[in-house]
């Protein structure tokens, strides 16, 4: 599959998570196979006033768009229901035209348009854009006209189980200019559970032209194999899956690829582990760097001995000293015990 310029031979993508799809998740996930990642949510509103501040004022909207020289091909995401912000904020990002802006221009622009959290969806963002299909089409196509980078959109099944729309919201977007379409196989009052439709995946990958990224349940190669051969869908959103578990892109890639893949041992994964935790910390800060980085590498733990309680004592340690020192603990003790 094809984003504006951008060649995905599996189709494989980081899906943006608040607090998660970080430059160090995306960095660590694009060595092991991830092809393209979208970034954590950005408020349209909030990049577009951050510009009017005085120059003084903290800049913290826009640490969220900035991309990493050298990075995978990254798409940022922004969210908002006002047609004006969210084509202002689109200029913005892909001119690198906002008050600190660092690193590379973005590949592409991701709109929200699926994110069923309370206080996001109040305002009628996120998944709430689903109730009404034709604001759906003209804040697609005032971000299109607006951004000289490829325009991507994030839907859901629907608003509510009584109105799975995500057909007609996809041909919305697709008639306004998007390129390509990711479906998370649930509505908002279903948040991450029960198991996602695949039905509404391939519903919409029947309906539209452009490339359709399915999202949803993907923790394991077979199901991504069951995802593409009930849908038909072109690439995969991975999103809990990857976490503490970036090799599940290549796992992915290989099922592909009709090829056996080897699992990383305890050492391979503790070390990554540890970089990841590290680079966190470099990146945001010890304070802000460690609570970020807790909710990830405690994925880290999952599969090993004790795992329940390493995450406990990792998850309660205050420094990056104590949380390293529990990390290394925790694999040691699970290698001994092997």
């Amino acid at each position: 599959m094809k984003i504006g310029n951008t060649d995905l031979r599996y189709g494989l993508q980081l899906a943006p998570m608040a607090g998660v799809t970080d430059r160090t998740m995306r960095r660590i996930s694009g060595e092991f196979g991830c092809e393209y990642a979208v970034s954590e949510m950005v408020s349209a509103k909030a990049i577009v006033y951050e510009q009017d501040a005085r120059p003084s004022a903290p800049v913290r909207t826009a640490q969220l768009c900035n991309i990493e020289d050298g990075a995978i091909p990254t798409a940022v995401q922004i969210f908002g229901s006002e047609p004006e912000f969210m084509a202002e904020a689109a200029r913005l990002i892909s001119n690198s035209a906002y008050r600190g802006f660092e690193g590379a221009r973005p590949d592409a622009i991701d709109i929200n348009m699926g994110c069923p959290v309370k206080k996001i969806v109040q305002s009628g963002d996120g998944s709430a854009l689903m109730k009404n299909p034709e604001l759906i089409h003209r804040i697609t196509e005032a971000v299109v006209k607006a951004s000289s980078l490829p325009v991507t959109v994030k839907i859901r099944a629907g608003w509510s189980k009584e109105t799975k729309n995500a057909v007609e919201c996809a041909l919305a977007a697709e008639s306004a200019g998007a390129v390509a379409i990711c479906v998370h196989g649930r509505t908002r009052d279903q948040f991450y559970s029960p198991g996602v439709d695949l039905s509404i995946i391939g519903e919409v990958k029947s309906a539209v032209k452009v490339p359709v990224i399915g999202n949803g349940d993907l923790f394991s190669a077979k199901q991504a194999m069951k995802m593409k051969t009930e849908t038909g869908c072109d690439g995969f959103a991975l999103a809990r899956g990857a976490m503490g578990n970036p090799w599940l892109f290549g796992q992915i890639a290989d099922a592909l690829d009709g090829k056996d893949f080897v699992y990383p041992s305890n050492e391979e994964v503790q070390a990554i582990a540890e970089r990841h935790l590290a680079m966190a910390i470099e990146h945001k800060g010890e304070r802000r760097g460690l609570a970020e980085a807790k909710v990830v590498v405690s994925h880290y733990f999952r599969g090993i001995r004790g795992a329940t309680r390493a995450r406990f004592d990792f998850m309660n340690s205050m420094t990056y000293a104590e949380a390293h020192e529990s990390l290394v603990r925790a694999f040691a003790e699970a290698n001994e015990e092997e």
